[in-house]
């Protein structure tokens, strides 16, 4: 049976199609592999295990403020992962991942840390003006950012429900990584 010209250009297609679709999916890889490596190597400094407990100074979105240990807000949080973000005001990238960290504090426990955003006055400010309902602590000299393992910011990590921290990122992360990597916490302790 003679193949015919439909027959010929319907084959040419479809091996030049699977060949397109081989070479994006081992750009996809090598793209996957790249941020994977740039982001390990960033985050290389992030204690594993536990998290450090230290003191923190509580801005609540009230305006009320307190001091108590990241263990002690840990614990009003029982059996679920949270997440920390660590920003600063000054933060053009910070800024653009506001509306992100607004809408996770709606369906996770999020302790935002300002770092070196000056005096508490000022990030109740900066919180109040720019209409952000987040539990922050005050980080006026990088030291809480700094036990973290971070020296950046934005930095975000997750803190599974036994208090050992998972998937740290720094630089922008996107609202849907937050919530996989908080799912995927939640997921380690059933």
């Amino acid at each position: 049976m003679a193949e015919t010209l439909l027959d010929r250009l319907i084959g040419r297609t479809r091996a030049y199609g699977c060949d397109r679709w081989k070479g994006h999916l081992q750009t996809a890889v090598f793209a996957a592999i790249v941020v994977f490596g740039i982001q390990a190597w960033q985050t290389r400094a992030v204690p594993g295990g536990q998290a450090p407990n230290v003191d923190v100074f509580l801005v609540q979105p009230d305006g009320t403020s307190s001091k108590i240990t990241l263990q002690e807000w840990r614990a009003q949080h029982p059996g679920q992962p949270v997440a920390l973000h660590f920003w600063a005001d000054w933060c053009p990238i910070c800024r653009t991942e506001e509306n992100s960290i607004t809408r996770l504090t709606e369906d996770w426990p999020v302790l935002t840390v300002a770092m070196q955003s000056g005096s508490s006055d000022n990030v109740r400010n900066v919180l109040q003006k720019r209409e952000l309902p987040w539990s922050t602590t005050v980080d006026d000299r990088g030291d809480t950012t700094h036990a973290f393992g971070f020296n950046a910011v934005p930095a975000f990590v997750v803190m599974d429900a036994k208090g050992n921290l998972r998937t740290p990122t720094l630089g922008y992360t996107t609202e849907i990584s937050m919530r996989l990597r908080l799912w995927w916490a939640s997921m380690l302790t059933v």
